[in-house]
């Protein structure tokens, strides 16, 4: 699956309570948790983002507590993947279940900036920074991993096998 989109770029140990403040918890509509995502560390970032937008973090990406509505939260404004250094095991578990792509890329990702333009292969781990020329690589997803990203998520994916 190819992507392109502009960069959101955070720093390390973005927890989920900055991705999705506990007080929006009591809502599991996708839609209303996108409106919230990120408002802690980024006011701008629930009113400006885009369709197709890739949000970026460093190290540690999504740690703290396992709710999933943060990988929700990202996956509802638009993002299609999140790019980081490294994820938290409980996140990117998360992740794959509702069918949001993340790559890591250790210590590549601090030459990826905010606004940069990036084009992603999530089936090859390929991220092309179409800003700079530069290309990292990331571990591709398992095939496996790739279909439940590609059914919206491991329900949909159960439902179809």
């Amino acid at each position: 699956m190819s992507l392109e989109g502009k960069v959101w770029r955070y720093g390390d140990n973005i927890d989920t309570d900055v991705i999705i403040p506990a007080r929006y918890l009591n809502s599991f509509d996708p839609k209303d948790l996108a409106s919230h995502c990120m408002e802690d560390i980024d006011e701008t970032f629930s009113k400006k983002v885009q369709e197709g937008d890739i949000m970026v973090g460093g190290k540690n990406f999504g740690c703290g507590s396992s709710r999933e509505h943060a990988p929700v939260a990202i996956k509802a404004s638009g993002v299609p993947v999140v790019i980081a250094a490294s994820f938290a095991r409980i996140f990117y578990r998360n992740g794959i279940n509702i069918g949001l792509p993340l790559l890591e890329i250790g210590d590549d990702v601090e030459k990826i900036k905010a606004e940069d333009k990036l084009r992603v292969d999530t089936s090859t781990g390929t991220i092309e920074d179409l800003t700079t020329g530069d290309v990292f690589h990331a571990h591709p997803l398992p095939g496996f991993v790739q279909e439940i990203a590609q059914a919206g998520g491991l329900i949909n994916y159960i439902k179809k096998k």
